[in-house]
């Protein structure tokens, strides 16, 4: 099977990371993936922060779990890393564009063996002064909203590969 095809279909989620540190050369590779993503007429208006430092990522999870009313264990999944995918909030098609950049992040890190997961908690707390306050100091102005961020890490036990609904295709040929 072609390589990009088998890591499309053997991506699972991960919500359960060891301590390993994500080395900043995967990282880099990570993010030039995320950047070549497809973006509305090209405008990439997309910011990205990529937290490594584990203080600012409970600071979030903090932020969000009293934002939201999340359970106290509340901490996305302790991840090594954290990347916030933010758009610009008049680009209509941030959300989208957003979306197409994490997939990218995703695909990327399960290539180079690292597990991650998507975080979609931010934009339900997009109007909340502290995690406004905390997106400031992370390069993330108050036009921009945080629409999805991608918890990522290395991890101890393969994800587990489930069944996909193929009921769902319509072939009209």
């Amino acid at each position: 099977m072609n390589e990009i095809i088998n890591n499309i279909l053997t991506r699972r989620s991960v919500r359960s990371f060891n301590s390993k540190k994500i080395e900043k050369e995967k990282l880099d590779l990570i993010m030039k993936s995320a950047i070549y993503a497809p973006s509305a007429r090209n405008f990439q208006t997309w910011k990205f922060a990529v937290i490594q430092d584990k203080a600012i990522i409970s600071s979030l999870a903090k932020i969000i779990k009293e934002a939201l009313n999340r359970d106290e264990g509340y901490n996305f999944y302790n991840p090594d890393v954290m990347i916030l995918c933010a758009n610009k909030l008049d680009n209509k098609n941030g959300l989208a564009d957003c979306a197409c950049a994490l997939q990218n992040i995703f695909l990327a890190a399960h290539s180079l063996s690292i597990g991650s997961v998507w975080i979609n908690q931010f934009k339900d707390a997009k109007d909340d002064p502290e995690l406004k306050k905390l997106l400031l100091q992370l390069g993330i102005h108050e036009d921009y909203a945080v629409w999805g961020a991608a918890a990522l890490g290395y991890y101890d036990d393969e994800p587990t590969q489930v069944e996909k609904n193929e009921n769902v295709i319509t072939w009209i040929l």
